[in-house]
Formats: structure tokens, C-alpha cells, sequence
């Protein structure tokens, strides 16, 4: 006759296997939820970017523009216009005019908290935003 030797051996294989695949699913959902939050900064910084390089195209050098050039800003007031929206919006950020004031290029750094990255040692996701604003003349379309 034919022993059973098996029935004992494997008592307990389940709970190896449901605590290791339990392991590896809340790693995924972690990986998820604080992939997440790094769009999220994307998205916020590249808005924000954006934000305030409309805020300083709205500093147009007025007495150049009525005369008829080409419209620019005027440098200074445009840098501080960016910069105040930054800085009530809570974010740091660089200001550039380029193009003799064509051009306004802004730059936003914004961090968001992890939620499980933290218990690895990792609390924040960084992102960087970039945006710009041409400044154009025009109703039927952009004039340089």
C-alpha cells in the first residue's frame, strides 16, 4: 500500500506565497500612486510656467507699441510680473526677456510629497516646467 507523505509537507506554501505576492502588489500600487504625484508636478510646474510667462507679456513697452514697432516688454517690469505670480503662487522660478523683449522664458521648480516612496527614503518628487510667451501683433494673424 501506497503512502501520502505530501499532506504535511506543503501546509503553510500558501501563506509564503500570498505574503510575497502581497509584497510585490503593494509595491505596484506605490509605484502608482506616487508615479502620480510626479505628473502631478509636472503638470503644475509646466501651468505655473506658463502663468507667469503670460503675466509678464502683459508688461508691454506701451509708448514703442502705439508708435507702431514691433511689441516688446519692458525688461524690468516683466521680470517682476513673472516673479510676483511665483511668488504668490509658492514656487521658485527663473525669469528671462530674450529677443530685445520678443520673448519671455520662464522656468518653475515644484515638489510633491510621496506616499510610499517614503518609507524607501525618497519623500519628494521633483519636476521642472519650462514655458515661454512670443509677443505678436495681429487680428487676422501673428505679425513679427
Amino acid at each position: 500500500m501506497r503512502r501520502h507523505q505530501g499532506q504535511g509537507a506543503e501546509r503553510g506554501s500558501v501563506t509564503v506565497f500570498v505574503a510575497i505576492a502581497s509584497i510585490g502588489l503593494l509595491a505596484m500600487i506605490g509605484l502608482v500612486v506616487d508615479g502620480g504625484a510626479k505628473v502631478r508636478a509636472i503638470q503644475q510646474a509646466d501651468r505655473l510656467a506658463a502663468e507667469a510667462a503670460r503675466a509678464a507679456g502683459q508688461a508691454i513697452d506701451v509708448p514703442a507699441a502705439v508708435v507702431g514697432d514691433a511689441p516688446t516688454v519692458q525688461p524690468g517690469a516683466a521680470a517682476a510680473a513673472a516673479q510676483a505670480f511665483l511668488t504668490s503662487a509658492g514656487v521658485d522660478g527663473t525669469v528671462s526677456v530674450l529677443d530685445g523683449g520678443r520673448r519671455v522664458a520662464v522656468t518653475t521648480t515644484v515638489a510633491e510629497d510621496t506616499v510610499f516612496l517614503g518609507l524607501i527614503g525618497i519623500h519628494r518628487v521633483q519636476a521642472t516646467g519650462r514655458a515661454e510667451a512670443l509677443l505678436v501683433r495681429g487680428v487676422t494673424g501673428a505679425e513679427p
